[in-house]
């Protein structure tokens, strides 16, 4: 019979080959997972009440409030680019989730008064549109400054099931107290969940040593402008070519989802059948997420490196669209936006985040922050207008999924010389002894 002991080193043995995780990287890998954990858990608590508020605002208005997150985006580059260029990170961050925070006060307590109903319906679909992709994109920004190349590597995949946690847990709180507590109270939890943020920001910011030298304010002269990091990511080729990889995916995101809208609607007619397909469908994504996040991550990033993971979702996503424009049907469909769904997750995103740890504090708040959410929906809009042009002149599932087949292999391209960017810009960081 094994000893107490010995049972204690077997279990250290499995956890270090499961996360490569080191001691004293412990304590910041669970504030990180935390962190990411209540964020998504804020978001998706909210994603039903905003997807709710969607349809009251009327299903035909939907591009135009696409197109309206896009210019708030527009409208928020600057001024995170101000914010980042006054403060340090360690006080911007807090402010910016303390801020998200008050919103929701304010939201609920205009809900509850019955005040302004059809326009702050409105305002808060794009308000939610808009936190998403900013919140998200300031953490991994974070990430990107707590943790180096090597470190990513081995325990981005255990931070993102942090997420995906998160993720599943959120519209459970949602199922379960909506209709004990009103949707409208929803909004506090959500609350919560951000100051809990805030907590594992405060903690996380205690051992990041590489922080340190932002901790006093800068002299006038070398703050960076309020539009570098826009500048940056238009003027370098490496950013630029982020900037197509995040344009690419959005697009062919648009493209997908308007297919999906199109076979499920001509296949299931019942508006219950319909939603206890997506629901199936989120279900299927995130249980592949997190077990491809907790087992294949690591050892995808470490042994094969970031051209195979950048490649993997853009290869997935040419073959998908195939598949659909010589398989228009039903089960095609639920397997493809499965897989391309889950691929996203677990690994197109945290290796994208890989791509910002070798670049500077500008780089990876202020232009990264463009990319993740003006070039996003930005992508996101262009794309939604363009195919109801396309749809106008007579494409219909066939025609766009096999339009997306050549985009989808220039992602892929794109994805692979990124990866070996990275490599150099690594190498030249480290050089060999």
């Amino acid at each position: 019979m094994s000893s107490p002991a010995q049972s204690g080193s077997a279990s250290m043995k499995l956890k270090d080959r499961l996360l490569l995780v080191r001691k004293e990287e412990v304590s910041a890998l669970l504030w990180s997972f935390l962190y990411f954990f209540f964020l998504l858990c804020s978001y998706y608590v909210l994603r039903p009440v905003r997807d709710e508020m969607g349809i009251q605002a009327g299903v035909g208005n939907l591009r135009w409030l696409f197109t309206a997150v896009f210019v708030v985006m527009l409208l928020l580059a600057p001024l995170f680019g101000f914010l980042f260029s006054r403060f340090s990170r360690r006080t911007l961050l807090p402010i910016v989730y303390l801020f998200f925070a008050s919103n929701l006060a304010v939201f609920w307590a205009v809900f509850e008064a019955h005040l302004f109903i059809r326009h702050t319906t409105i305002a808060f679909f794009i308000w939610v549109s808009v936190f998403n992709l900013f919140a998200v994109s300031v953490f991994w920004s974070f990430m990107a400054d707590l943790w180096n190349t090597d470190e990513a590597k081995r325990l981005y995949g255990f931070i993102s099931a942090g997420g995906t946690a998160g993720a599943i847990a959120g519209p459970s709180v949602t199922a379960l107290f909506s209709h004990r507590i009103g949707p409208i109270n929803l909004l506090l939890i959500s609350m919560g969940c951000l100051v809990v943020c805030v907590i594992c920001i405060m903690q996380l910011s205690k051992r990041d040593q590489r922080q340190r030298d932002d901790e006093a304010p800068k002299p006038p002269s070398q703050r960076p402008g309020i539009l570098a990091g826009v500048r940056l990511a238009l003027s370098s080729p490496y950013l630029l070519g982020i900037c197509g990889y995040v344009l690419l995916y959005s697009t062919t995101s648009t493209f997908l989802y308007i297919q999906q809208a199109e076979i499920i609607d001509k296949s299931i007619h019942s508006s219950a059948d319909r939603t206890a397909l997506f629901a199936q469908m989120d279900l299927a994504v995130n249980v592949l997420t997190l077990v491809i996040q907790v087992l294949l991550l690591q050892p995808l990033l470490a042994r094969l490196g970031l051209v195979v993971a950048l490649t993997v979702l853009p290869l997935l996503t040419t073959a998908g669209f195939l598949g659909l424009g010589l398989h228009p049907v039903l089960p095609m469909l639920i397997v493809v936006a499965v897989l391309r769904r889950a691929g996203e997750f677990a690994i197109a995103k945290p290796s994208r985040e890989t791509l910002f740890n070798v670049l500077g504090p500008v780089e990876k708040y202020q232009a990264k922050n463009f990319m993740d959410t003006v070039v996003y929906r930005g992508g996101d809009t262009a794309s939604s207008w363009l195919l109801s042009g396309l749809k106008a002149v007579g494409f219909g599932i066939v025609g766009v999924s096999l339009l997306a087949v050549p985009l989808a292999a220039v992602w892929a391209v794109l994805g692979a010389a990124l990866g070996r960017s990275h490599a150099r810009l690594v190498a030249r960081q480290d050089p060999p002894k």
